[in-house]
């Protein structure tokens, strides 16, 4: 290979996971030298914070390293697969114990599935008579995950979809601008990795072909039921079973449920008075209206949070003018790359060097799955206010932001006093940024407003300050019923229990998955498994659905037909969760978000390690259920 191709490749390249996937595919240990051991504490660096002396020693070691790959004659060797624990040590530049290692080598995935559970042997299961052992509500990406796993597991299910396809939250909103906001290579599944991805944060029509194509290569099309959604669903306490009533009054009966049905997909319509008497178009973002030509018409955009700050863009290229109502503006994080596509040499890497996507994937994981969210965590020590900032850390990471936010709107002073938010980073959802806010919210056809909507009028929206912003429509970017969880199904348990009376607008589930009073019933995504700015929501999918695995294993090894929640292990978890939860940002701040339920609780998020969560969910503890 020539100097001038290899010197291109190095320069698209990541450094460390490059060497890492050199080292591994070579099995040459001696590519990751100790004189290179990365630094945990300067992780979020370009190249690890390596200095001037030893990028350049990298460089040349990569260099060589490309050479023999690429000389191989006859194709590679298999990898030295003894060596991914090391190189797991070395890319993160800490000593982790066992647990830690396994956890990140379930997410590299270089030797294949990690997490492929075995088969349910015995008697099989469940004991009793049921259309399905599982029924499986929702085909997105927790749902076909579920599937999955229990095809592997020897399991029979049904997959329950309101939809015409799988994909969830990626079929459903098709507004201009939706892409994901973490980088793609970790919203993935860890055992089925892209080495092709175009962007940095993919698109939602790539995101779902890549969820689509999971189905379809899994053999699980077959188990789905489409545009078959559930009503309502009760426990047979005599059957020891579960009957779920169907759209158009047909049910099935199955020996357990998993709930995939996801947090962020029935959408919040704010209670604006007057909004039933607008004359124009009004719709949420999550129900794009394609069929309008905005060419001319004025256009009220309600919210400014992630999808907002999305299609808002869009939107002022094409409508004649746009009003933006603002209620609390976001955190914004310079992400540059948001819209860029990959380096073509970094493809080229990938396509070149046996494992280097999965290596480049484990170090975006590592870097982001505990690098950030320590700076949302309170520090008792931290003498500051804390309406601004929870620690000497936070602080710091808001005054980069603000200082992001002035060089975005220091030329416009009007715009900057409205657009740096009054609450402690991580208090509510943050969102990723190029530049493309600032320079939508200068243009001449867009303006900003941040005092409040009075009422809605049949010509347009009404602000505190008593204008009316004539419009012809309104678009809704104000997000969804996220603490809501399993509505508007009915879910009747043992003795009668109402699941929603049970929570009474304050969802719980031990382990994030199961509820006391509601045997074998299984929520992916379930309360306070949302993540913040640490890692990716597909990671709690692949645990949860370990944990409903081997859930079913337990039954099926002690002949019984349904597990319980004990009251007490689902109060002690709730109380940690609470605690931990309390010491966050987004626990102590008042701000208004999506991550609290009506009472204020945070229903929604993960306050520790991810670690912690994948330790919890290895295996279930029969001391914390009953058996029945």
């Amino acid at each position: 290979m020539d100097t001038e191709r290899v010197e291109r490749l190095l320069d698209a390249a990541d450094l460390p996971s490059l060497l890492a996937a050199l080292a591994h595919a070579t099995g040459d240990p001696g590519l990751v030298p100790g004189d290179l051991w990365l630094n945990p504490d300067l992780a979020l660096q370009p190249d690890g914070g390596w200095d001037e002396q030893q990028v350049e020693r990298a460089r040349d070691l990569a260099a060589r390293g490309i050479e023999r790959v690429v000389a191989r004659v006859g194709g590679r060797a298999g990898p030295a697969d003894e060596l991914v624990a090391s190189l797991i040590d070395w890319l993160t530049g800490a000593d982790l114990d066992v647990g830690y290692r396994r956890m990140l080598a379930e997410e590299l995935a270089v030797t294949g599935d990690l997490r492929v559970p075995e088969p349910i042997g015995g008697d099989g299961w469940p004991p009793i008579d049921a259309d399905h052992p599982v029924a499986v509500i929702g085909a997105g990406m927790s749902g076909i995950l579920a599937a999955h796993r229990l095809k592997q597991a020897g399991v029979d299910c049904v997959v329950l979809e309101k939809n015409g396809d799988v994909g969830g939250t990626w079929l459903e909103n098709t507004y201009p601008g939706c892409r994901v906001d973490v980088f793609n290579h970790v919203y993935s599944y860890a055992g089925e990795q892209r080495p092709d991805w175009p962007e940095y944060h993919s698109s939602q029509p790539v995101l779902l072909d890549y969820f689509q194509d999971c189905a379809r290569r899994w053999g699980i099309h077959d188990r789905l039921r489409f545009g078959t959604g559930v009503d309502a669903m009760s426990w047979d306490e005599q059957a020891r079973r579960w009957t779920l009533q169907l759209d158009g009054g047909k049910a099935v009966t199955a020996g357990a449920v998993v709930s995939a049905v996801g947090q962020l997909n029935r959408p919040l319509i704010p209670r604006i008075e007057g909004t039933d008497d607008f004359a124009g178009e009004k719709f949420h973002s999550s129900s794009w209206r394609h069929d309008i030509d905005w060419d001319g018409l004025r256009v009220a955009v309600i919210g400014t949070g992630a999808s907002a700050l999305q299609f808002i863009p869009h939107l002022a290229e094409e409508a004649a003018h746009v009003t933006v109502f603002q209620r609390t503006p976001p955190w914004l994080i310079p992400r540059p790359v948001y819209h860029e596509p990959l380096a073509e040499g970094l493809l080229e890497l990938f396509r070149l060097i046996p494992g280097y996507a999965h290596w480049f994937r484990l170090r975006l994981f590592w870097c982001t799955h505990e690098g950030t969210v320590g700076a949302l965590r309170r520090d008792p020590a931290w003498d500051g206010p804390l309406d601004q900032a929870v620690s000497r850390r936070n602080e710091e990471t808001r005054r980069l932001l603000t200082l992001y936010l002035r060089s975005q709107f220091g030329d416009r002073p009007d715009l900057l006093s409205k657009v740096v938010p009054d609450y402690p980073v991580g208090s509510k959802r943050v969102v990723l940024d190029n530049g493309i806010w600032a320079s939508t919210l200068k243009r001449p056809n867009v303006e900003l407003v941040s005092d409040g909507i009075e009422r809605i009028e049949p010509a347009g929206v009404r602000g505190a300050d008593g204008r009316l912003h004539t419009v012809d429509v309104i678009v809704f970017g104000t997000g969804f019923r996220a603490s809501e969880f399993l509505m508007p199904m009915r879910v009747t348990g043992r003795s009668g229990a109402d699941l929603h009376q049970t929570w009474a607008g304050d969802a719980r589930a031990y382990n994030g998955v199961c509820v006391p009073g509601f045997p074998n019933l299984f929520c992916i995504y379930g309360p306070n498994t949302n993540i913040v700015v640490n890692g990716s929501i597909i990671y709690f999918a692949e645990c949860a659905t370990h944990y409903m695995v081997e859930c079913l294993r337990l039954l099926a090894s002690q002949g019984a037909a349904a597990m319980d929640c004990r009251p007490d292990a689902y109060d002690r978890y709730a109380a940690r969760m609470d605690e931990h939860n309390s010491q966050m940002a987004w626990g102590i701040s008042p701000v208004n978000s999506w991550y609290k339920s009506p009472s204020g609780r945070i229903a929604q998020n993960w306050p520790l390690p991810l670690v912690d969560y994948w330790r919890q969910t290895r295996l279930p503890d029969p001391a914390d259920f009953e058996l029945l």
